[in-house]
């Protein structure tokens, strides 16, 4: 007679060498995501991490939980189309006022910006407790002083901004131009040359510089193709 073994054991991936199986354990075990710095501090041999992270990530893909980089820091977490099952039967939502969305957009775009400053862009003063409940939320913090007589606080967002919106970084939100096609903004109204200045600007001329690259890769590599053909 055949028994039926029940199996609560989650399965985890086959055929791992056991530097693949050390960098799995150590996410596994982390209370927060790691860099690949940190991942390679705790290892017992040298390995190359990031290729063995590629590796997982590829392996994790299509079962319930997946390994995701968000800002170079790398964790496992549920599936997306999953996370609907891990949700409470009973939740408290909170909603941003509109001033505290302003201000967030602002710091998004301007980053590092003071509070004079984006009192200044907004056109309006707004309230002691709407930086703080940014702060509270972890999606902005402090960051430094500007060099300028008095030294104002210079503020900017977190990686739990970026983890909360689902982005691996800041030059995945769209551009000003963008938000124009969409009918969400007037950018006829917009100086383009100061939208933008900070963090997410120079992000977005990183990535042109890397799409010239990656188009030259491209040429060269189809010319080098036609004259084999040849």
């Amino acid at each position: 007679m055949k028994k039926n073994k029940k199996n609560n054991v989650v399965n985890f991936p086959a055929n791992l060498s056991s530097g693949e199986r050390e960098v799995e354990a150590i996410l596994f075990a982390a209370a927060e995501p790691l860099d690949i710095d940190t991942i390679e501090s705790k290892l017992s041999k040298n390995i190359n991490v990031e290729k063995v992270l590629n590796k997982l990530k590829d392996t994790y893909s299509s079962r319930g939980i997946n390994l995701v980089c968000i800002s170079k820091r790398w964790s496992f977490r549920t599936a997306q189309n999953l996370s609907n099952l891990m949700s409470q039967q009973k939740t408290v939502e909170k909603k941003l006022s509109k001033a505290a969305i302003e201000t967030l957009s602002i710091i998004v775009y301007h980053q590092p910006v003071t509070r004079a400053e984006i009192e200044e862009i907004r056109g309006v003063a707004f309230g002691t407790n709407t930086l703080d409940i940014l702060m509270e939320l972890n999606w902005v913090i402090p960051q430094g002083r500007k060099n300028v007589p008095g030294k104002p606080i210079q503020y900017g967002t977190t990686d739990d901004f970026l983890s909360h919106f689902n982005l691996q970084k800041l030059s995945d939100l769209p551009t000003v131009d963008e938000l124009g096609s969409a009918g969400l903004i007037d950018s006829t109204s917009i100086d383009a040359s100061v939208f933008g200045t900070g963090k997410f600007y120079k992000e977005k001329q990183e990535e042109k510089k890397e799409n010239i690259y990656s188009n030259i890769d491209e040429m060269l590599g189809s010319t080098l193709k036609d004259k084999e053909t040849d």
